[in-house]
């Protein structure tokens, strides 16, 4: 008898270990990260420094893994599972999130920022913290608003200064009722296409040039086809690094507190890598015999917008006091 109580005794007591080693694994969170860039890219160090930085101040107890080059779905399903906490944080463009979260389409509109800094100073103010409500209510949490650079206008003919330069010019653009919205304002015709269609349209003249940041400009060879590069910046596009709501939710307020930090110390970094990138492609541009010109007045350029804005709004009422709020500020 006293030999079968010792063994049930001896046996609760490997349960009651057991089921104390499984709380102790679970208490360490393990987060899945996504991001469709490549590990080499301003984008990725700062989601790597930004796990890191959780790993270390919370001694391991949160801890996580970024994986890169869009080999966990696609934009689109991953922001769905953002949503439903099946992945934990992940880096996305404002521009299809607003499939999503209609707050974000305000930052597609041209010239709804002035320049890059104009978008710092906006994203990290009161109607970044608005568009961060929208997202919230949709289950995402912004944590910081990454740097995706400014587009400007590039093409074959002659330099953009003004809207009449690009009357009757063939433009590339995303597949977006807004951006063909846009050159068509300007007089031009828009010619909605696949990126990796680009090149040789320009060079066979299906189209006479397009519209992108720096580094996508460089790096795709486009220069070498278009060789005037106007500095217009008509599109500043924030990307954002978000977390899961209910992930967030399931960390401790002390973790919640590293993980903002976190988030913003990664924005920090990301931002400076982004300049330092982009600078690095505008001297591989410029050496290859580029014609690159700023534009003095944008002025003209916004006016032409408000047909645009007026179109958005018209479809999207409720948005109304958030452009003006993202204008006014």
């Amino acid at each position: 008898m006293a030999t079968s109580i010792f063994k049930k005794l001896s046996g609760c007591a490997a349960a009651v270990a057991s089921v104390a080693v499984l709380t102790t694994a679970a208490a360490a969170a393990d987060l899945r990260g996504w991001n469709i860039h490549v590990e080499d890219y301003p984008v990725s160090h700062g989601m790597e420094a930004f796990i890191a930085e959780i790993e270390d101040k919370t001694g391991g107890a949160v801890k996580g893994k970024v994986f890169h080059g869009g080999v966990l779905g696609s934009q689109p399903d991953a922001i769905e599972q953002i949503r439903l906490g099946a992945l934990d944080f992940g880096v996305f463009s404002l521009g299809p999130m607003g499939q999503v979260v209609p707050e974000a389409n305000v930052v597609s509109l041209p010239f709804i920022f002035k320049s890059v800094p104009d978008m710092y100073r906006l994203m990290d103010g009161e109607p970044g913290a608005a568009l961060s409500a929208g997202l919230e209510a949709k289950g995402i949490k912004a944590l910081g608003f990454y740097d995706a650079g400014a587009r400007s206008f590039y093409n074959s003919i002659k330099p953009i200064n003004e809207p009449a330069d690009v009357t009757g010019m063939k433009v590339r653009v995303m597949n977006n009722d807004l951006f063909v919205g846009m050159i068509e304002s300007l007089g031009g015709n828009a010619t909605p296409m696949a990126f990796a269609e680009v090149y040789q349209s320009i060079k066979t003249g299906v189209v006479d040039g397009a519209e992108n940041n720096p580094p996508s400009y460089e790096s795709t060879n486009h220069f070498e086809v278009a060789g005037f590069y106007s500095m217009s910046q008509h599109l500043i596009i924030p990307e954002c690094l978000c977390m899961s709501l209910k992930t967030w939710n399931s960390l401790s307020a002390e973790d919640q507190a590293i993980v903002a930090a976190a988030g913003k110390n990664s924005t920090d970094l990301q931002r400076k890598l982004w300049g330092e990138r982009e600078a690095a492609s505008m001297k591989v541009v410029l050496d290859g015999g580029v014609e690159v010109n700023e534009i003095a007045d944008k002025a003209p350029f916004q006016n032409a917008m408000k047909p645009v804005y007026a179109q958005f709004l018209e479809q999207s009422p409720d948005l109304a006091g958030l452009v003006q709020l993202f204008q006014s500020y």
